[in-house]
């Protein structure tokens, strides 16, 4: 059975590193104001060269698998320092991995699904503090105390996922599953990483807006942050730009589309949690669009980035959960990572300042020569370093044009 992935020790480590990183000095302002790269001008179709920078590039020969796979962004201050993919997206038919790529954002989704909820917020639509029966229905006595906030911190109580990814459960029926299912603490009193959580905030997405997820994302988030190759089934996906996943033995195991899907998406013990698919280029301009105000205004980013719950995992003090993020202990840096039997990533976000690292592969492990969760905490330390570092680009590099709003 593949069953959604996290490993919570592993993303605290890495995360862990960043702090030494930016202990004793400031990410450098961008503000609420900097530029941002005009929307949709980078497409398959009017191809811009990729930047790159020589104190990156040398961090990620020496530090990512010989024989890997996958795509890296790095940005700061408005521009984007380096962008390259490296190995092969599709091994059978020689396609090279690149910043174009399309890959599957595993549970790297969830920041676009709270995303979602916060803007329902600011439009009145619900509140975080709002139990989840007003939009689900009826439910038992011992889940009336939930709420959206717990929801979005993890601390709802319901278990971390009803099944497989791929198994063919209707909204009705996770929803329906989410209320009949045995809470792991009461609401509200524990940290509980719930992938089921996250699909009920979906459904929240739905009912309170009157669109059905993926339309509420497309229209309200991905189009103002000028996101045109994110989402499950609405782009008009070239099938051979999506990576192809490997295992651990180098066997492919499909796209995401490959597997069971419904017709609009994957069935509902992904949706909302994990699946979305989208690129380097895309999760830059998420990043912009969170940092400029373009999608939440500063209520509702600071409700975000917020530390809210304590994670209470050993050796991670001062660690906590916002509103699909996890918020470090200097509270500069918010990151989510993403995981499954195959691929791995991870995303970070400067909540001061304007810095973010995407990297991401479609081959997370491969036995008895490397396992990507064992080195992130490493490789991640080391991008955020040559960020802070201002080393200047390569010759010849270049950077993404910044733009007044």
């Amino acid at each position: 059975m593949r069953l959604p992935t996290f490993r919570a020790p592993v993303v605290f480590a890495w995360v862990s590193a960043l702090v030494l990183a930016l202990a004793g000095c400031s990410i450098s302002s961008g503000g609420e104001e900097a530029g941002r790269r005009p929307p949709g001008t980078v497409s398959p179709s009017t191809p811009t060269p990729d930047p790159t920078d020589n104190g990156i590039q040398a961090i990620l020969d020496k530090s990512l698998p010989r024989g890997g796979s996958g795509t890296v962004i790095a940005a700061r201050d408005g521009e984007v320092t380096h962008c390259a993919g490296y190995g092969m997206a599709d091994q059978a038919h020689g396609t090279p991995a690149t910043c174009d790529t399309v890959y599957d954002l595993m549970s790297m989704t969830k920041s676009f699904t709270a995303v979602a909820i916060m803007k329902l917020q600011m439009a009145g639509k619900l509140r975080v503090s709002d139990r989840i029966s007003e939009f689900v229905g009826h439910v038992p006595a011992d889940k009336r105390a939930i709420t959206i906030h717990h929801l979005l911190t993890h601390t709802s109580g319901l278990p971390e996922a009803l099944g497989d990814d791929y198994d063919p459960v209707s909204r009705q029926e996770m929803i329906d599953g989410a209320v009949t299912s045995e809470l792991v603490a009461p609401p509200g009193t524990k940290f509980s990483y719930s992938n089921l959580g996250y699909s009920l905030l979906a459904a929240i997405v739905e009912s309170a807006s009157g669109m059905d997820y993926e339309h509420f994302l497309a229209e309200h988030v991905f189009a103002p942050a000028g996101m045109k190759d994110t989402g499950y089934v609405q782009p008009r996906w070239d099938t051979e730009r999506i990576a192809v996943e490997y295992d651990e033995r180098g066997v492919s195991q499909g796209r995401p589309q490959d597997h069971r899907w419904a017709a609009d998406g994957p069935y509902w013990n992904l949706r909302g949690n994990g699946g979305l698919l989208s690129t380097a280029r895309d999760m830059y301009r998420f990043h912009r669009a969170l940092a400029d105000g373009t999608l939440l205004d500063r209520d509702a980013r600071t409700a975000m980035f917020t530390a809210h719950s304590p994670t209470g995992l050993p050796g991670f003090d001062g660690y906590a959960i916002g509103y699909g993020w996890v918020i470090m202990p200097d509270r500069g840096l918010a990151t989510h990572s993403g995981g499954n039997d195959w691929s791995y990533g991870v995303n970070v976000h400067a909540v001061r300042g304007d810095l973010m690292v995407f990297w991401i592969s479609n081959q997370a492990v491969r036995d008895g020569k490397w396992d990507l969760q064992k080195i992130a905490r490493s490789l991640t330390f080391k991008l955020i370093k040559q960020l802070r570092g201002g080393a200047s680009l390569s010759a010849g590099g270049r950077r993404e044009p910044r733009r007044s709003r």
